[in-house]
């Protein structure tokens, strides 16, 4: 083999090496759903975001010592929008128990999100995560996705995927009855 064929396969394999630690380095985090399996707390990533529809924006420290179903939905999301009856149900139920839903409308045109709401009549707080880059924070890949945060702030279970009501009746009679 001449100079120049060693040369291309050497600019070729640089070339792949390259590109595998790219698509590497570009891996979905998933040391959440690990510390989750593991039976172990983690603190809820935070960020600030607008309020959905109003003025201000909220993070999830302002619900500090409240039990928050963290869900992220999205309005051109069918498996999202299938379950808002479902996590508004659960927001009349514990609410009374100093808990919460907290909605975080994903990549969302402000109208369209603000449709479902009124369509849905939601009564729980929704955010906005403009950008992708909140649910970025919790490895998120496909929606909706659902993070239970215990009262302290930190990342108690968690659901890649809809919530049904069976999991929600597993998950949240223990953290709605610890203290704060």
């Amino acid at each position: 083999m001449r100079f120049g064929s060693w040369a291309v396969i050497a600019t070729l394999v640089a070339l792949v090496g390259l590109l595998s630690y790219g698509v590497a380095s570009k891996r979905t985090d998933t040391s959440i759903d690990e510390a989750v399996a593991a039976g172990q707390r983690i603190e809820a990533p935070e960020m600030d975001l607008p309020v959905l529809g109003q003025p201000g924006e909220r993070t999830l420290s302002d619900y500090r010592g409240k039990v928050v179903v963290l869900n992220f939905w999205a309005s051109w999301c069918k498996p999202c929008t299938e379950e808002l009856p479902l996590l508004e149900r659960t927001q009349k139920r514990i609410a009374p128990q100093d808990a919460t839903v907290l909605g975080i409308n994903y990549k969302d045109v402000s109208g369209d999100a603000l449709g479902f709401v009124r369509r849905f009549r939601l009564t729980f707080p929704t955010l906005r995560d403009r950008d992708g880059a909140f649910a970025e924070l919790y490895g998120s890949r496909a929606f909706p996705e659902t993070f239970v945060i215990d009262r302290r702030g930190r990342i108690a279970a968690q659901r890649r995927g809809p919530v049904d009501q069976r999991w929600l009746d597993r998950t949240l009679p223990p953290l709605l009855a610890e203290p704060a």
